[in-house]
């Protein structure tokens, strides 16, 4: 399954699709599998498809070698006049997010953070603007300064991602992925009013919304991954 580590080894891709219906949710999951069952770029590591739980849309969480090899991607005849118009067709809107992990943290059980089907994590996934000359500040304030998170009941990990370009989105931006236990989990953090929170909490909510310009999120359920086959002679 693929992991998340902030090791520079790879460039990390969020392509974040929103629907209007389920139906189209449905057709955008099997479009993505096909895309991801066929897929042969040089470059190209793993993707791991989501569906959408809160609202209709997908998510693919992309591993590729290098920007380079992105881009040739994105130049090819088949996206350019196959794939896109195709997920164009029954979407709402669609962003391509580059970006690096840049920081990871996981509750003192898990081991590593991986991403797959065979998994039952409640994953959230939010894309935060940056002020102008903010977006470090912003990563940090996500990362080291949510510490305390790894002491809340049904969390698992967060990774923190610093955006390096898109495609559908204007301006600096962060995203955050996080897993949790289940959904009640979540659902129990996020419903905790501010009278009841921690002065660490407190903080931490004042200091990111200082320095954000939005603020999007989206849950989601894993539904499939593949990665590239190993070059022969190399270690697994």
């Amino acid at each position: 399954m693929p992991t998340f580590a902030a090791d520079g080894k790879y460039l990390t891709v969020l392509n974040l699709f929103t629907t209007d219906t389920d139906e189209k949710q449905g057709k955008l999951i099997g479009a993505m599998r096909d895309v991801v069952d066929n897929a042969a770029y040089p470059g190209w590591i793993s993707s791991t498809v989501h569906s959408g739980k809160a609202s209709p849309g997908t998510a693919n969480f992309i591993q590729w070698r290098s920007g380079e090899d992105l881009e040739a991607r994105y130049a090819g005849e088949e996206f350019k006049h196959r794939t896109l118009p195709l997920f164009r067709e029954i979407t709402t809107s669609i962003k391509l997010l580059q970006t690096d992990v840049v920081y990871t943290q996981r509750a003192p059980e898990q081991t590593e953070i991986e991403i797959g089907p065979d998994r039952d994590d409640f994953t959230v996934i939010q894309v935060i603007g940056a002020v102008e000359g903010g977006l470090d500040d912003l990563v940090e304030a996500l990362g080291a300064g949510h510490a305390w998170l790894s002491d809340v009941p049904g969390y698992r990990s967060h990774t923190v991602l610093r955006g390096r370009a898109a495609r559908g989105l204007d301006g600096p931006f962060a995203v955050v992925y996080s897993q949790w236990d289940d959904e009640a989990s979540f659902t129990a953090f996020r419903d905790v009013s501010k009278d009841e929170q921690s002065s660490e909490r407190r903080a931490a909510t004042e200091r990111v919304e200082a320095l954000s310009t939005f603020h999007d999120w989206n849950t989601y359920q894993v539904v499939h991954t593949r990665s590239a086959a190993a070059p022969t002679g190399s270690a697994v």
